[in-house]
């Protein structure tokens, strides 16, 4: 089994230190507009790309800047300004589906990625695209048998990418799934002239709808089944099956998630890879994972086409079923670097000893720990109410405005 590499979304600087402190081997991030998730995620700008490359290699980890939008001509000279200073910026490589980006991309030496945009389905088709790029996402329609006869081929074939290195495929592991064929909608073109394609999706697959019969006018709601809102797809039950398709890279989507989100699903996703690669990967081990990524956002857990099942795993519901939320508490005032002390301002609701809390912010991440210990107003209490100022032993360091969270148990209806 080659080594898979664990490729993370980052949405803003949260949920990229998140990535970074839970293991991801590389991630994936959108500038300005040009880029499928330019409305569900707040996006970097240009002058962020120095400071995104900086902090990963820092650890060493690929950054990947997606570029996969439909481009028009008034688009071309925004595109090969970012490309010319993510290139200046040492970002690895660009995530493109049109010819222009990827030619762009092409003159100034970068890495291309062809996007799952572009459909590949078969060997001939990765054989063309590795003229261009050395990485290659799959159709997400693909099952696991049609995966590994690809990858096989390449390398029975040796095909290489411009690199002179062999093609590395890479599929998608876990998170959101569309109705449509790879992403490719136009749902929310039609209803809102807002279109998926240039990163502006509606989501209107989502909600629920009700069909009227034309000829009697008959109306049926169809509310036990969204029917045109998949499952989350998830894939740490079947990660021994996707190693053996041969594949390089796992993409966990997430781009429009919060950075709990992130360091959640990448902390499993990592747990179970290290297990695969010390053949330690167990039942009792998956049981533990689905358990944890069932506390953050999803919309129930299917393996997608994977195993070759038809599409029919369907939410019941238009939210998150996560069996946990997190509700505002406050914001970081001070940090003790000594005794790694963190100062909190509560602004909100209690915190008492024994909570779950969360800090989030565009340096400190996403961590998450039990409140064993803590001062209230410089006594030592066991519970804190809004107005109070309450320091708490954390062991990393945290910033002023910081959020705080506590973590709670969320009913989520049948």
């Amino acid at each position: 089994m080659q080594k898979i590499e664990l490729m993370a979304p980052a949405g803003n600087f949260e949920s990229l230190q998140a990535a970074l402190d839970n293991g991801a081997d590389s991630i994936y991030f959108g500038v300005e507009q040009l880029n499928m998730r330019a409305r569900a995620s707040i996006n970097f700008t240009l002058d962020d790309l120095e400071e995104i490359s900086k902090r990963c290699k820092a650890k060493n980890v690929r950054t990947y800047l997606t570029l996969n939008t439909i481009i028009y001509d008034h688009d071309l000279s925004i595109v090969k300004t970012l490309i010319n200073k993510a290139k200046e910026a040492n970002i690895t490589a660009v995530i493109a589906m049109d010819q222009a980006v990827i030619m762009a991309a092409r003159e100034v030496g970068m890495e291309v990625h062809i996007s799952t945009q572009i459909n590949i389905t078969n060997i001939e088709t990765v054989k063309f695209y590795a003229l261009f790029a050395d990485t290659m996402v799959l159709s997400r329609e693909l099952s696991l048998r049609q995966v590994k006869k690809i990858t096989e081929q390449i390398e029975k074939d040796q095909i290489k990418g411009p690199s002179g290195k062999l093609i590395e495929i890479e599929i998608f592991g876990h998170g959101a799934l569309c109705m449509a064929v790879s992403g490719k909608c136009y749902m929310s073109l039609h209803a809102y002239n807002s279109s998926a394609n240039r990163g502006a999706c509606k989501q209107n697959c989502r909600k629920k709808y009700t069909v009227i019969e034309q000829e009697t006018g008959f109306e049926m709601e169809l509310d036990n089944e969204y029917i045109m809102s998949p499952k989350d797809l998830c894939t740490i039950d079947i990660l021994d099956q996707v190693a053996d398709a041969g594949i390089k890279v796992l993409k966990i989507e997430g781009r429009g998630r919060a950075p709990e989100y992130v360091a959640k699903v990448i902390s499993c996703y990592r747990a179970a890879i290290n297990s695969l690669e010390n053949n330690t990967y167990d039942k009792e081990k998956v049981i533990s994972w689905m358990q944890d990524l069932e506390k953050v956002y999803n919309r129930g857990f299917w393996n997608g086409y994977y195993l070759g099942q038809k599409l029919g795993e369907w939410s019941i519901g238009s939210g998150s079923h996560a069996t946990q939320k997190k509700v505002y508490i406050g914001k970081g005032t001070h940090f003790f670097p000594k005794p790694q002390i963190g100062e909190f301002k509560i602004e909100a609701f209690d915190i008492t000893i024994g909570d779950t809390i969360l800090i989030t912010g565009p340096t400190t991440g996403a961590k998450e720990i039990e409140v064993n210990d803590m001062m209230v107003n410089d006594q030592k209490l066991s519970k804190g109410t809004k107005g109070d100022l309450v320091t708490i032993p954390l062991g990393f360091r945290i910033r002023p405005s910081d959020k705080l969270y506590k973590i709670v148990e969320n009913k989520v209806e049948a």
